[in-house]
């Protein structure tokens, strides 16, 4: 998309993505954990194959070819050409049924046309709760009666523990922005510092309620990571298989406990649509 603002994400998102930086990010540090935990959310609570999965928001494609090749019909969307091109050119056993540009609030698809639909990106990109209230309008009109919403927040804490295991409060802008996360949620990278790009990062019970009030049945709250992705030596622990399948152990474990869903770098909702 080469006009960023006609573009659903903020002028900052943009500018970060269209940088290419997606590409591997779930092949890298903490987020290696993060992509494990949702392939196996994914395939804990979605329909089982073959089903059709529209993932929103699905970057590069990730967890659609994933989906895929386990013998979804999937339909890939998102707000970056960039995206969308570099998913085109990924080569994969069982490609996705389609893979185009658009608005998560204007989604494509026709009424009833999906047995899950996964919101991993939009909510925490689009700032507005408006914006947000229509994207997930948007995920139940597309969705069959009973149909599975899988959506993932950032956590309002994310920058707080961030800044804590990696030395961030050494900076003082780096205090400033995980201050206002937790005064409102609306995360500001100060101009100029390579920290995450103008986003929302949802309280784990603001989650619920927002999904609650687009007319879903919330199933569950999940934490994806756990307290694993805090750790300074990630990269050293990941490698040991035997290490990692404890970091993957803990998440397991602890992902339902109530009071420590805010340690997860982020959450995941399992909501259904009303039959």
């Amino acid at each position: 998309m080469t006009d960023l603002s006609s573009s659903p994400l903020p002028q900052e998102a943009m500018e970060m993505y269209a940088a290419g930086t997606e590409a591997d990010r779930l092949i890298k540090g903490s987020n290696q954990l993060e992509r494990v935990r949702v392939q196996e959310l994914m395939a804990r609570f979605l329909p089982a194959p073959p089903a059709v999965v529209c993932d929103i928001g699905g970057g590069t494609g990730p967890h659609a070819f994933w989906l895929a090749a386990r013998g979804h019909t999937v339909h890939l969307l998102d707000a970056m050409l960039l995206h969308i091109e570099q998913a085109l050119s990924r080569e994969a056993v069982r490609p996705v049924a389609s893979a185009v540009v658009g608005d998560a609030r204007h989604l494509p698809y026709p009424n009833g046309h999906a047995d899950a639909v996964l919101l991993f990106g939009p909510l925490y990109h689009l700032t507005e709760a408006a914006d947000r209230a229509q994207a997930l309008q948007e995920a139940g009109r597309v969705l069959r009666p009973g149909g599975v919403l899988l959506a993932m927040n950032v956590n309002r804490f994310a920058s707080t523990f961030d800044g804590l295991f990696s030395d961030g409060y050494a900076d003082p802008e780096f205090m400033a922005m995980a201050d206002r996360d937790l005064e409102d949620g609306q995360h500001r990278a100060p101009p100029g510092k390579p920290y995450f790009t103008t986003t929302f990062f949802h309280h784990p019970e603001e989650l619920r309620q927002e999904i609650q009030a687009a007319g879903f049945q919330v199933e569950a709250l999940l934490g994806v990571e756990g307290i694993g992705w805090t750790l300074r030596d990630f990269d050293a622990v990941w490698a040991d298989p035997v290490r990692r399948e404890w970091i993957l152990r803990v998440a397991r474990r602890l992902e339902t406990e109530p009071t420590l869903l805010g340690a997860s770098a982020h959450v995941m909702a399992v909501a259904h649509r009303p039959s």
